[in-house]
């Protein structure tokens, strides 16, 4: 176990940003790291708005994944907690954050459960897209001193699993939860709907 968490350590230190890197950098791993999170919600209602019922039904199915992944993470954080980097007073912290939990991270797990999911559900090029970007948002998570590496290896694991778990289910409630989702969709923006600003 031991040769585990120095393995992890002299990895994170090696891809952390030093004190003599350019600020530009730093301004540009930050960026990666805490602002490219918010395209999920974005993305997700894009699926949704298109008005096509197989994006609406992978829009669905990936956020299903994401949240019983992020569910997962918030029970490993409580039954193992592992301090943040910073915490540990180890490399240079380039980002305020609360000193909760580092295993796993949230951000990869989104990001990989976002993809999974519209990978299944039949979007190959956009939820190929997401889990580059994940990658990319999780290599920046550690280079601004957030996280660990073994963190985002947890997260790939956690949002595998979930999506192992929900897919199956999906495949037998997808069909009837897309429609009932559909419904109230249309219930509550029916002006914007018949006024032509929104598909229904």
């Amino acid at each position: 176990m031991n040769w585990i968490l120095s393995l992890n350590h002299t990895l994170f230190l090696q891809l952390n940003a030093a004190s003599d890197t350019p600020r530009w950098l730093i301004d540009a791993g930050l960026f990666v790291a805490n602002d490219l999170v918010y395209g999920i919600p974005l993305l997700l209602v894009t699926l949704w708005l298109a008005g096509v019922t197989s994006r609406r039904s992978a829009a669905l199915l990936a956020f299903s994944i994401a949240m019983f992944a992020l569910g997962a993470n918030q029970l490993i954080g409580i039954v193992w907690y592992q301090p943040r980097p910073f915490v540990v007073g180890l490399g240079h912290t380039w980002s305020v954050h609360a000193p909760d939990a580092s295993f796993p991270s949230d951000h990869l797990t989104l990001f990989t459960s976002i993809g999974l999911g519209l990978l299944l559900g039949g979007h190959r090029r956009i939820g190929l897209t997401t889990l580059a970007v994940g990658l990319l948002v999780g290599w920046a998570r550690i280079y601004v001193g957030l996280h660990f590496p073994l963190d985002m290896a947890g997260s790939l694991l956690v949002a595998t699993g979930a999506a192992a778990v929900v897919a199956p289910i999906w495949r037998h409630v997808g069909t009837a939860a897309t429609a009932r989702a559909g419904a109230l969709y249309r219930a509550l923006l029916a002006r914007p709907i018949a006024r032509g600003f929104l598909r229904s």
